[in-house]
């Protein structure tokens, strides 16, 4: 919602002489100093308890080399964080100074900044402005809800859809190293997720892109079209419970780092008004809310990590976080981990998981609008669709589900989960009209080994695992599956109730180093990426069929890539 406010606050007034003639206002004199400046200050977006609010400076004084604008809030407002300018407040005072590159202010020039922020009660707009001490007039403020003002940029509605009629952001980095494989050069044009997955990736990691940086090239790709940008959130505090290579940089009660340190510098950047025109796509916080229900209590499968993060609910709370500070910004859409068909489509996974998320949905000031839809499948290698065989066959007097590989799920592939555990959502209070996401990177199952039809009908598990294009050991494994292939590439509305495929796990970045690898990006080591390792209860005890030779989470993994491009599905031409 958007709200603005007209108050003048001086006025040029003509005194009369003696004789009754007007005293000209002599240029220098009067005509400058009263109206000093002016504040265009608006409301952009309010959700009852936080808004996002931006203001504009009009120097109309002599040239500044530095400024400071301040204003007293009648209510118990606080500002959280600002963007292109240092926002401070004491008590109910408000000072906005610049920045080293904006200081400059030219007479008759303005400038802009914006910041976020929280309150309870009334949000009333402030009434006095000064710019280094002069009071300003408070100017007509125009938000997109004013359809008399024709130069009103807005601030942009949302789209159902972001990925409809938009091209999506092609990451340089990625990009480049995909080309220098041979034969990348077929998909090192494909768009892929940009991961934020430790606070120095905001400024780029040893002298990589800096998130403004790729804002800045989406800007530059997008042209006078739409363009979605996708990033990847993924910092929790305690992050990856159950799979020690990804463990993050954040200790398990590190929550406010998380919030000040990691989610408010990307959510300044993020609100930005240059970026305003891209349609900026999150995954918020990949393998986190499922841990609290699959790898918790009494599970074979449990985690003492996973029990120390449902104990101390700073899963829900970074989820929440997130969601409200990004959501706040009119141009992002967030969507939700939502975890995959092998791990939460058995029925004791299923409803609890979408409860666990509408929780998180609503804790940190977060509601379900600041939720656009949900992905799953990330980073995973979950099949897209399997054709050879449906959950309601029947072979030599056994349901498919009591196979083995499906071990009574009710879902064998991605897209039937995805578009049943939407309306999970919708049932557990998300609105009707959110969007799936599935990430298809690397679920396609091509090459020679692809099956081409069902097979053999002696029992049912010849059945399934004859036709299954998913050729991994188990469900259970994740971790640099031997076998995987490029899946459906980036596409728009490919199945009822699905924004987009989606490839937001780069191809060619390792999940996982086979064998433990000293770093300083907080990783483990994990046993489900070394090839020679027997298993646990979240893989049935199985071989990991992880490949040999992976570096750590995130790096290039080149024998990797070429097995994904030689055995994509549908192939490479």
């Amino acid at each position: 919602m958007s709200r603005t406010r007209t108050a003048l606050l001086a006025a040029l007034a003509l005194v009369a002489g003696a004789s009754g003639t007007a005293l000209a206002v002599v240029p220098g004199d009067v005509g400058i100093s009263a109206i000093p400046c002016t504040v265009d200050y608006k409301v952009q977006n309010d959700w009852g308890t936080g808004f996002t609010a931006n203001v504009t400076i009009t120097n109309n004084s002599a040239a500044k080399s530095s400024w400071a604008v301040k204003w007293s809030y009648a209510g118990n407002q606080k500002v959280t964080n600002g963007w292109n300018a240092k926002v401070t407040q004491s008590g109910t005072a408000v000072t906005a100074a610049n920045e080293s590159y904006n200081g400059t202010l030219a007479t008759g020039a303005s400038t802009s900044f914006g910041f976020q922020g929280t309150y309870s009660g009334t949000n009333a707009i402030p009434t006095t402005f000064t710019l280094d001490g002069v009071t300003c007039n408070v100017d007509g403020g125009t938000g997109p809800t004013d359809p008399t003002d024709p130069t009103d940029p807005g601030t942009g509605t949302k789209v159902d859809n972001p990925y409809s009629g938009a091209k999506v952001y092609v990451n340089p980095e990625w990009s480049a190293k995909a080309a220098a494989e041979t034969g990348g050069s077929r998909i090192s044009n494909q768009p892929t997720g940009v991961w934020l997955d430790r606070i120095a990736a905001i400024n780029g990691v040893n002298g990589g892109m800096s998130l403004r940086d790729h804002l800045d090239e989406a800007l530059r790709q997008k042209g006078s079209g739409e363009l979605v940008a996708q990033f990847v959130i993924y910092n929790l505090p305690g992050r990856d419970c159950s799979a020690l290579a990804s463990n993050g940089e954040l200790g398990p009660t590190e929550i406010d780092k998380y919030k000040t340190q990691y989610i408010d510098p990307i959510a300044a950047i993020f609100a930005d008004p240059k970026y305003a025109s891209l349609r900026i796509v999150t995954t918020v916080e990949i393998d986190s809310l499922p841990n609290l229900v699959t790898n918790t209590g009494s599970r074979p499968t449990a985690t003492p990590q996973c029990d120390v993060m449902k104990a101390n609910g700073n899963y829900q709370k970074g989820v929440g976080y997130a969601l409200n500070k990004l959501g706040d910004v009119p141009n992002v859409y967030n969507y939700v981990d939502a975890g995959h068909h092998g791990w939460l489509g058995w029925d004791d996974n299923f409803a609890p998981s979408a409860a666990i998320m509408k929780e998180a949905a609503t804790t940190e000031g977060a509601t379900v609008n600041d939720v656009h839809g949900f992905i799953t499948n990330t980073a995973n290698y979950s099949a897209l669709k399997e054709n050879n065989f449906t959950i309601n066959d029947t072979v030599a007097g056994k349901s498919v589900r009591e196979s083995k590989w499906v071990d009574w799920n009710r879902y064998t592939d991605e897209l039937s989960y995805a578009q049943a555990f939407r309306n999970q959502l919708v049932s557990a209070g998300f609105n009707s009209n959110i969007g799936m996401l599935i990430d298809t990177s690397r679920n396609g199952w091509g090459g020679t080994a692809r099956p081409t039809g069902p097979g053999a009908t002696t029992s049912v598990d010849t059945y399934v695992d004859g036709g299954r294009y998913d050729r991994r050991i188990h469900v259970g494994n994740w971790c640099n599956q031997s076998g995987a292939g490029l899946g459906e590439r980036p596409q728009a509305s490919p199945a009822a109730g699905i924004d987009a495929y989606v490839w937001i796990k780069p191809p060619g970045e390792s999940d996982g180093a086979s064998s433990a690898i000293p770093n300083d990006e907080g990783k483990g080591f994990d046993r489900m990426c070394d090839p020679t390792y027997t298993g646990n209860p979240r893989n049935g005890n199985s071989m990991s069929g992880a490949l040999a030779n992976a570096p750590l989470s995130g790096h290039w993994f080149s024998a990797q890539f070429q097995q994904l491009m030689q055995n994509a599905y549908p192939p490479l031409s």
